[in-house]
């Protein structure tokens, strides 16, 4: 059996940025055209009547002030409301494999590796653009990596999956090294003409390599263990697919063929199955609050982090203990927790413990533990 680490993170951030001030000004002029265009309707009381959004509003529900989006223009159109993405031939490069290139080159580079010493990769992600052939094959070929490569969908937890499939692989032999890749645009299952939730999601694409922990070339994050779960919810769902247009209604633009929540159930149902899962997961490895340096969480929302970061620690954890990043890229889905294992992991010293959580749709959930060493 071999031992598995972390030797390299690469983070893909689009260039266009979506202010809070920006999103608000685009949706309250949507609603305003929706409330004119239904003014008899709202005087008859059959039509609710849209409620303005605020930047106020927004924070206090997410803590997120901006979000990085592959299209600006198409999402703050209020005429439009969604990106543009530019239709590619089939011989160009797929989007998300381009996203995932340009992750998984600063990766690499980091880990000290080239694609001749990859032997898997992963695209791990709660939304491929196709469902055939994977992105991740496109991603190996773009590369020039040999081995295998195969897509899988956990959700927002699809890194973590990723991860502990890997490891996996890594333990026993059958590989001697992976890339993991999370191409994330969140904003094309948005909906952004839902005041709910039209400011959660942003766009960016992570990926990590890990290889042997003995074959490490620099300063790396040894695997001391892994940990997933899933237990069956509606109330994070998005029912569009390829059987859509198989169905008498699937053609029409329906608020359930894109991202829909119960906010407050999952709140309340997720928050505990995290916290016990984290709580199990350290008891199991014998590792005590204490000991733990750093949690790096699934980026969704500041009063969740707040609320797993002080069960798991015991207390308030300090800022640096439990970074978030979802301030500046919102909700990424799968890559959040990535993004802020990447951002702030560099100052941790040898020994030093920290774990990797993601959480979400499913409900499913999945945690890393990790040791520092430095070379």
């Amino acid at each position: 059996m071999f031992t598995a680490a972390i030797t390299g993170t690469g983070v893909f951030t689009p260039s266009q940025i979506i202010t809070n001030a920006e999103l608000v000004e685009a949706f309250n002029a949507y609603a305003d055209r929706i409330n004119g265009e239904r003014a008899d309707d709202i005087a008859a009381g059959t039509f609710e009547p849209l409620q303005h959004s605020s930047e106020d509003f927004i924070f206090k529900a997410s803590g997120i002030e901006q979000r990085y989006v592959m299209d600006k223009a198409g999402v703050l159109n209020p005429d439009i409301m969604y990106p543009q993405l530019r239709q590619r031939d089939d011989g160009e490069p797929g989007i998300m494999a381009e996203m995932a290139l340009d992750a998984a080159k600063k990766a690499l580079a980091q880990a000290g590796r080239t694609a001749q010493d990859i032997d898997l990769v992963i695209c791990a992600a709660s939304n491929l653009e196709r469902a055939y052939p994977a992105i991740a094959i496109e991603v190996q070929q773009l590369l020039g990596i040999k081995g295998f490569a195969f897509d899988m969908n956990v959700a927002c937890s699809s890194a973590t999956f990723g991860i502990q499939a890997a490891v996996d692989m890594i333990r026993t032999g059958s590989i001697r090294a992976a890339l993991v890749v999370n191409p994330e645009i969140c904003s094309g299952h948005l909906e952004w003409r839902d005041r709910d939730c039209h400011f959660i999601f942003g766009d960016v694409a992570t990926a990590t390599v890990l290889e042997r922990a003995e074959a490490a070339k620099g300063d790396h994050f040894e695997v001391l263990s892994s940990s997933c779960a899933t237990e069956f919810s509606n109330n994070i769902r998005n029912n569009n697919g390829y059987l859509r247009r198989s169905r008498p209604d699937g053609v029409e633009d329906r608020r359930d063929m894109q991202f829909m929540q119960n906010g407050r159930k999952v709140f309340k149902e997720v928050l505990p199955m995290v916290s016990q899962h984290i709580a199990d997961h350290m008891r199991k490895e014998d590792i005590d609050s204490s000991e733990l340096k750093r949690l790096w969480l699934h980026q969704a929302n500041k009063s969740m982090n707040d609320f797993i970061g002080k069960k798991a620690l015991g207390r308030r954890p300090a800022p640096d203990e439990q970074p978030n990043i979802l301030q500046d890229y919102a909700n990424t889905s799968s890559a959040g927790s990535i993004i802020a294992f990447s951002k702030h992991s560099d100052d941790m010293a040898e020994g030093d413990l920290g774990l990797i959580c993601s959480f979400g749709a499913g409900y499913s959930v999945g945690s890393v533990i990790l040791r520092r060493h430095r070379i």
